[in-house]
């Protein structure tokens, strides 16, 4: 088992901005190429069914989903960046990838009337969402789980699955 805020050997390191001397522009652009190689050039899969990412509406050339995994906010007009989602730009293919890692919670989940299935690296505090479309998933956003109502929510809602599975 990985020990706790250790990253395990397939999981890559963050990508801050200063890699980039500070220049927005040049990051940004790197951090949606490292998102193009993971998303859009290839496609992950979990269990069986590829992920794929929600392509519109694009801001500045670049996918929805894209901003939705690097940026924060309660109205999708009006999300900003967050920086530790920005340098987790490549977290979220290999936890979908490693999902079977004894470091990874998964459960399925409602959300509204869309099912989900939440890929959390607890230790880490970081989760990865899934929207189920049936055929196929979409990543639908990925974040720094750092708020502790959210911890407890969310494991609350993995104990609930894991009783009700083993129930």
């Amino acid at each position: 088992m990985t020990p706790p805020n250790e990253l395990p050997n397939w999981l890559p390191n963050i990508v801050p901005l200063s890699n980039y001397a500070g220049d927005w522009n040049k990051y940004i652009d790197a951090i949606y190429a490292l998102f193009e190689t993971d998303f859009i050039n290839t496609q992950p899969f979990f269990n069986g069914r590829r992920v794929g990412h929600k392509k519109d509406p694009t801001l500045n050339g670049k996918a929805d989903t894209f901003w939705h995994v690097i940026s924060t906010g309660p109205s999708e007009t009006e999300r900003i960046p967050d920086m530790r989602r920005c340098e987790r730009i490549r977290w979220p293919r290999p936890i979908i990838e490693n999902q079977s890692a004894d470091c990874i919670l998964v459960w399925p989940n409602r959300r509204g009337n869309d099912d989900r299935i939440c890929l959390w690296f607890k230790n880490l505090e970081y989760i990865v969402v899934l929207a189920d479309r049936g055929t196929y998933l979409l990543l639908w956003t990925a974040y720094v789980v750092d708020r502790p109502h959210q911890k407890r929510k969310f494991q609350k809602e993995f104990d609930d699955y894991q009783s009700t599975k083993n129930g």
